[in-house]
């Protein structure tokens, strides 16, 4: 049975081989746009950095070089049920210098659109097993992010020889490059 997490919790992650489903709905959008959310993820070492460029993971640069993070691709509506993006993590093959690995989705030319996470709704990130497909983690945003144009929905960290999730429901309204300028 999952873990339902709230805000500033954490939970162990005890398979090696999960996945990161994301997923979102939009509200009508008096924008006249559609929405376009984007998962990244960054890949750091102890100093909080992103190990290499190759290390920022999002739908151009969909894995690391060691393979062990890879992002399913773009979805550019967010219709229908489920995940809309997913990321696929195998923590036996992450290089050993990986302290972090943090989850931020943010709205594609949010400004250009005039659109913020307030007019986004059942925003979740969940932490399935790849191999069993049985879901140990969800966390699911609830509060109203009116300005913001990124939310970090989570982070994987390694504390010891374990590794844990935290939801972190956090956000910036400077889009992706407030978290490019924060890990790079």
């Amino acid at each position: 049975m999952a873990i339902n997490l709230q805000k500033g919790q954490r939970g162990s992650l005890t398979a090696p081989k999960f996945t990161i489903g994301l997923g979102w709905d939009t509200n009508s959008s008096s924008t006249g746009k559609d929405f376009d959310l984007d998962a990244s993820i960054f890949v750091m070492g102890a100093n909080k950095k992103i190990l290499s460029d190759n290390h920022f993971v999002f739908y151009n640069n969909s894995k690391t070089p060691d393979g062990a993070v890879e992002h399913s691709g773009d979805n550019l509506t967010g219709d229908g049920d489920g995940d809309d993006e997913q990321i696929k993590i195998d923590l036996s093959k992450i290089d050993i210098n990986v302290t972090e690995i943090c989850i931020v989705v943010t709205i594609h030319e949010a400004e250009d659109r005039k659109q913020n996470f307030g007019q986004v709704r059942n925003s979740y990130i969940r932490v399935f097993d790849s191999t069993t497909n049985i879901e140990i983690l969800k966390y699911e945003l609830e509060e109203d992010f009116s300005i913001e144009t990124a939310i970090e929905f989570g982070r994987i960290y390694k504390r010891g020889d374990e590794w844990k999730f935290e939801a972190v429901g956090s956000g910036m309204k400077g889009g992706l490059e407030d978290y490019l300028n924060k890990y790079n």
